[in-house]
């Protein structure tokens, strides 16, 4: 028995991996018997294949996914299959739990350890992105919050400041009523006297 691969995933690897998935959906089969399949054709375990579609491959191929459903719905080749997840399949479904055990060609006790350690990681990551983003948002509340408040102080200080020099304003108007008068007065102060010769002449006090 030839052994299984361990190397990285090509594109084109992954596009027979969803195109086999996707038939395999539209004729009313199983995930874990498309897994099986591209595994023969790759020289892969079929859970090393269904790790790559549930971790990678399916995200890129969600409107495929729900065509293949109603292809499969419409022709009703086969009785309607429960939608069933790589992950539900190798840790609810005990139906498909003798297909992982090393008497099969195509797992290994390995495989299956390994595929259900890394969606227990990818869980954890999903926890960890949720509690990121819950942090984040109350973040920008509290300076969302903190924003209103030196808005609020400065419209305050604002208004101040314009009572402040509407005040000076009318300051410096009555400072310049005050000047006018004050300059008035000076030239009602001019008097006149008459000279040795009779005449007036203008005196300033």
């Amino acid at each position: 028995m030839s052994m299984a691969r361990q190397d990285a995933w090509t594109q084109d690897e992954d596009v027979l991996l969803a195109e086999v998935v996707l038939r395999h959906i539209r004729e009313g089969s199983t995930q874990l018997n498309s897994f099986e399949e591209v595994g023969k054709s790759l020289s892969r375990t079929a859970a090393a294949c269904g790790f790559r579609w549930n971790s990678h491959v399916r995200k890129q191929y969600k409107s495929g996914i729900e065509l293949a459903k109603m292809q499969r719905k419409e022709n009703k080749k086969l009785p309607l299959v429960a939608k069933v997840e790589a992950v539900s399949t190798v840790t609810e479904t005990s139906v498909d739990i003798p297909q992982l055990q090393p008497t099969n060609s195509t797992f290994t006790m390995q495989d299956v350890v390994q595929y259900l350690t890394l969606v227990a990681e990818q869980t954890l990551n999903d926890s960890r992105d949720r509690q990121l983003i819950t942090h984040e948002y109350d973040k920008l509340l509290r300076e969302n919050e903190k924003l209103k408040n030196d808005y609020k102080k400065l419209f305050v200080k604002l208004s101040s400041v314009e009572d402040d020099y509407n005040a000076l304003l009318q300051i410096m108007e009555r400072a310049r009523k005050l000047i006018v008068l004050e300059e008035d007065k000076k030239e009602k102060k001019v008097k006149f006297q008459m000279d040795k010769n009779g005449n007036l002449e203008r005196v300033e006090k």
